[in-house]
């Protein structure tokens, strides 16, 4: 009971300071308050209108959708051709569920190999650690794509071009979320690694029952952009995969689009296909989302 009291008094008290935040940015009157939600309504028009559009264009003819002058409607009424097109011109299952298997696998492994790390770094006294904090920080701002040609040649001498693993090994390396996750560790009080050490606890004890149920927002959070992220992906896996049957999609669409000209509507229709997967995680996780926006810095990945 006393726990449960404990957790409403602390959620209430963060309502709280969410509302006293919100009063604050707003300028805490009626007026700036209207201004502000009047201004972001037109700016939530002026980006969903594209999209509304893009989405009206996929169900329309080619010949609707460069029709002059545009309309909303079409006069020949809506129709699932492009996308009937787009399912029977290539291998679009096979693509989305390559897309999935790689996307899950680089999320797990990535949180698999980076929580540990971010523990060590944080938690351990070693020889090299600030050094090695230091690599972490500077491989952030290395942009991936200088490093897209010493990876090829290495996956070339491994013998794993066309395969999963060469997809997915590379993507592995994620030191914005080791260096997240230090952080976060960083901020848990120190008091209950104490404890846990008077209890005969080891480091790998501390890690698993202490720290990560504690870690379980900024995990989820992590996990989520990680997951985007490696689903987005095209150019490794375009450089790395010549098999048809390995391709994600983000790599197999265009692949479809090039081999039959410019369609506006078929592109449009292909577009909504690859956007559909991220739009319902976002509806899934928009709550993890926006916290870990605001909480872990990962808003600009």
């Amino acid at each position: 009971m006393a726990t449960r009291s404990m957790r409403s008094t602390r959620r209430a008290e963060a309502a709280l300071d969410r509302a006293r935040q919100r009063d604050l940015m707003l300028g805490g009157g009626r007026g700036p308050r209207i201004a502000a939600v009047s201004a972001l309504t037109v700016l939530a028009v002026l980006w969903l209108a594209p999209m509304v559009w893009a989405l009206v264009t996929s169900f329309k003819t080619e010949g609707d959708a460069v029709a002059l002058p545009p309309t909303l409607v079409p006069g020949t009424g809506f129709t699932l051709e492009q996308y009937r097109n787009l399912f029977e011109a290539g291998n679009v299952q096979m693509w989305l569920f390559n897309s999935l298997v790689i996307a899950v696998l680089v999320t797990l492994l990535t949180i698999v190999v980076a929580a540990p790390a971010a523990f060590a770094m944080s938690r351990m006294d070693f020889r090299g650690r600030a050094a090695l904090m230091a690599l972490t920080v500077a491989a952030i701002v290395v942009p991936p794509q200088l490093l897209i040609v010493p990876l090829f040649q290495q996956m070339v001498s491994l013998g794993l071009v066309d395969t999963y693993a060469a997809v997915i090994l590379p993507q592995l390396v994620a030191p914005v979320i080791v260096f997240v996750l230090k952080r976060f560790f960083d901020a848990v009080p120190r008091e209950l690694d104490e404890a846990a050490r008077m209890d005969g606890a080891s480091y790998w004890r501390l890690f698993t029952t202490v720290i990560m149920p504690l870690s379980r927002p900024v995990l989820a959070a992590a996990s989520i952009f990680v997951f985007i992220t490696a689903w987005n992906n095209y150019l490794w896996p375009f450089i790395i995969t010549t098999d048809p049957a390995l391709m994600t999609l983000p790599v197999g669409i265009p692949n479809i689009l090039d081999s039959y000209g410019t369609f506006y509507a078929s592109q449009l229709a292909a577009s909504m296909v690859a956007a559909a997967p991220m739009v319902v995680v976002f509806m899934l996780f928009q709550r993890q989302i926006v916290n870990s926006v605001a909480t872990t810095g990962l808003g600009g990945q």
